[in-house]
């Protein structure tokens, strides 16, 4: 009788279930971002909120030249939020997401930026800050093809940010007040670094704003601060220079003392390199432009990319080191 009564006792007691979840911790919120930068800024905004995370075109990968896999579409088929860019730079997900039947919110981050048009070779590169002379040289009309490298410029990632936060309230509604206070205290810090940028710059001559990088992934980057970046490769890493594009820029970075070349993380630096022999200069280091480092590299987050490119940029520019 008394095994019976503990037994009757024991089943009427409450399951024991573990502290999370007694607390309520949500479980993950399946999340797929198209590339390094908008996972990162997917995580900023998310914060405590747990996020299953998947990124597609990881650290120091091309996203111009990604070919998506089966397993990639196993991922968007069970996300709840699907983050992309847009303005053409991730284009290979709208037939990735009708493979894997996706039907959950999309979220296009560059949303509302105003886009910089893009054209093909260095061309684009030398409209961010030439006068009337060099425009005049050359001579081809700039296409309604948007640059979509707008993070770039970190006012524009405020935009990208609340768009997140927007997407993450969609999939998430209960975690709406939490989405908005991260997106706006991430908004001051992406005001700070752009003002530390300024700072930075403005230390430079006007007339030694001049970089040469590996393709034109620095054109928004370029206006907000006043810089003119020339690349041998247009906005996209598939476009190959011609030898005139290679022989005008030799030209130019002797006529006007160019010392600022970088190589970029995640694309092929022959040409590059090539440009720097023959002209008798360095490269200067790497700059990371469409992609983040791994985790323990000096660029494992947005700010982090910003900071490491301004502080390896700005003394480049001066000619020092």
């Amino acid at each position: 009788m008394q095994r019976r009564a503990l037994l009757a006792a024991a089943l009427a007691l409450p399951a024991i279930r573990p502290a999370a979840a007694q607390r309520g911790t949500p479980t993950a919120l399946p999340v797929v971002a198209s590339f390094s930068i908008l996972g990162d800024l997917a995580r900023q905004v998310a914060g405590d909120r747990p996020l299953a995370l998947s990124v597609l075109v990881g650290a120091d990968a091309d996203a111009h030249d990604f070919q998506p896999r089966p397993s990639d579409a196993e991922k968007l088929r069970g996300a709840a939020l699907l983050v992309r860019n847009g303005l053409g730079f991730d284009e290979w997900l709208g037939r990735l997401t009708n493979a894997a039947g996706f039907r959950g919110t999309t979220v296009t981050a560059s949303e509302g930026v105003a886009f910089r048009a893009a054209t093909g070779g260095h061309d684009h590169a030398h409209s961010h800050g030439g006068g009337a002379a060099r425009r005049r040289t050359h001579a081809v009309e700039p296409s309604r093809t948007p640059d979509p490298h707008a993070w770039g410029d970190p006012r524009n990632v405020q935009r990208y940010v609340r768009n997140i936060a927007a997407g993450l309230s969609a999939a998430d509604p209960g975690q709406a007040a939490l989405f908005a206070r991260n997106a706006e205290a991430y908004v001051a810090r992406l005001a700070a670094l752009d003002a530390e940028i300024r700072a930075a710059v403005g230390t430079v001559p006007e007339n030694r704003r001049k970089v040469l990088t590996s393709h034109d992934a620095f054109g928004y980057y370029g206006a907000a601060y006043g810089i003119t970046f020339l690349a041998p490769q247009g906005v996209s890493t598939h476009s190959e220079p011609s030898a005139a594009d290679v022989a005008g820029l030799i030209r130019q970075i002797r006529a006007e003392g160019i010392t600022a070349v970088f190589v970029e993380n995640m694309n092929a630096t022959t040409t590059l390199e090539r440009l720097a022999r023959e002209t008798g200069l360095r490269v200067r280091g790497r700059l990371y432009s469409d992609a983040l480092s791994p985790p323990d590299g000096p660029a494992a987050t947005y700010e982090a990319l910003i900071r490491h490119n301004t502080g390896l940029i700005v003394p480049a520019m001066r000619g020092e080191g």
